[in-house]
């Protein structure tokens, strides 16, 4: 009975925490409002750029869509990051025969409606300023062990320090219908026009 508690009680120290260093570290923190069928679980698929993507993408979903969060992050980032395993993280370690079984644990948590998966299909870190984001094979994985009933996500991520002494952070929410055969290909190419249409939009927020 203690363990569960303990969980509880460092989820809630670092979800405070996170909402801390986010208002202290950055001027803001904005995201649009879309739909959300709270019906279905949500498979979030965002761009990687900096250390804070998960962070920042835990605290939207603590303040909007309110599910439990999960996220795959690298083996070497768990081990670093000791208290994200309270925060629902779970590791994947490439180029092993597990990432089978960590890609089909992703997708049976897809199957509950009261939990958000985030997923960075790059799969490690990028600069801000790609013009494309990659997808790594792994993300099909994933959604084909899942029974397909969950709701996809995009999140576009930039930030920018305009006239301010601390960076702005624009999330570019968009909600996307996935086909009932939908391909890695397919996937990709609906985030890459949100993800180059929310860019045009954080260029023209600068003028």
């Amino acid at each position: 009975m203690l363990e569960p508690r303990k969980n509880w009680i460092v989820f809630k120290f670092f979800s405070w925490y996170i909402n801390r260093i986010i208002k202290s570290d950055f001027q803001e923190l904005n995201f649009n409002k879309i739909s959300i069928d709270q019906s279905k679980s949500i498979l979030l698929i965002a761009n990687h750029f900096s250390w804070w993507d998960g962070f920042v993408l835990f605290q939207i979903n603590r303040l909007y869509f309110r599910k439990k969060f999960h996220v795959m992050i690298t083996q070497e980032n768990y081990q670093k990051v000791w208290f994200m395993k309270y925060l629902g993280s779970f590791s994947v370690k490439k180029n092993s025969r597990s990432i089978i079984e960590t890609l089909e644990y992703a997708g049976h948590l897809l199957d509950d409606p009261e939990n958000l998966v985030l997923i960075f299909p790059q799969g490690k870190l990028y600069s801000g300023h790609v013009e494309q984001i990659q997808f790594e094979k792994g993300l099909m994985n994933l959604i084909n062990v899942s029974s397909k009933t969950f709701q996809y996500i995009f999140a576009a991520s930039f930030t920018d320090y305009f006239e301010n002494r601390k960076p702005t952070i624009n999330c570019f929410l968009q909600e996307w219908e996935g086909a009932e055969f939908t391909s890695l290909q397919l996937i990709k190419s609906a985030f890459n026009k949100h993800y180059e249409l929310s860019r045009q939009n954080q260029t023209a927020a600068a003028v």
